[in-house]
């Protein structure tokens, strides 16, 4: 798989992102995960820079600590200062931290503000047609 080794994270990144904030509360925040069949969405500040993500498995924790519908936001239970990739850094490079550290996602940032994710999808649709770039 030499060929990946020289692929950027750009080429397999999804740009099409989904944020919250947050103050959102995480109802409000399972029903982006809900509606657009994705397992994470990224939490922004003000400005648009990214400062957590909150993923799928985050809602195992939400339903075992808090009481369904407690107005909980979405601050008490996202992965703050998440590791982050840039679009230059190599696939290879970004395949092995998540591997080091089980994630399934990895935010692609620009400066702060985030520009795309990069997820375990996004592998699998790579190495099953190595020849185009996932969409």
């Amino acid at each position: 798989m030499d060929e990946i080794d020289d692929a950027f994270v750009a080429r397999l990144m999804t740009s099409e992102l989904y944020t919250v904030t947050p103050d959102t509360l995480v109802e409000d925040a399972a029903a982006v995960l809900l509606d657009n069949d994705i397992s994470s969405a990224l939490v922004v500040d003000d400005d648009g820079d990214l400062v957590g993500i909150l993923t799928t498995t985050d809602f195992v924790d939400i339903v075992a600590k808090s009481q369904p519908k407690a107005e909980t936001t979405v601050e008490r239970y996202m992965t703050r200062d998440p590791i982050t990739a840039s679009a230059q850094d190599s696939v290879s490079a970004v395949a092995s931290l998540m591997v080091e550290h089980g994630f399934h996602h990895v935010p692609v940032v620009d400066g702060g503000a985030p520009i795309g994710i990069i997820t375990t999808t996004d592998f699998a649709a790579y190495v099953s047609s190595p020849g185009t770039p996932s969409p």
